[in-house]
């Protein structure tokens, strides 16, 4: 499956449709707090986390907590 708009093939045609939401601009997924929309079902459970106020990353060292397990990637570089 290729998009016509960048040329990036897909194995799933589900693929596709998420991906032409690029494209065409498409946000179908809200916040109900804020209104916030985003792109992804995933990424607005990200978003969520910031109005929770959790934190489920947690660095084994030091014991401080991220919102986002690529924030604890960078973290943990500082003890190394």
């Amino acid at each position: 499956y290729l998009c016509v708009g960048c040329r990036h093939s897909f194995c799933w045609s589900s693929a596709l449709s998420v991906h032409l939401r690029i494209h065409c601009g498409k946000r179908p997924y809200k916040c109900e707090e804020c209104g916030k929309t985003v792109r992804h079902s995933s990424a607005l459970g990200a978003h969520l986390r910031i109005h929770a106020g959790a934190k489920p990353y947690k660095c084994i060292k030091s014991g401080k907590t991220f919102l986002k397990s690529s924030t604890l990637k960078v973290h943990l570089k500082i003890h190394t």
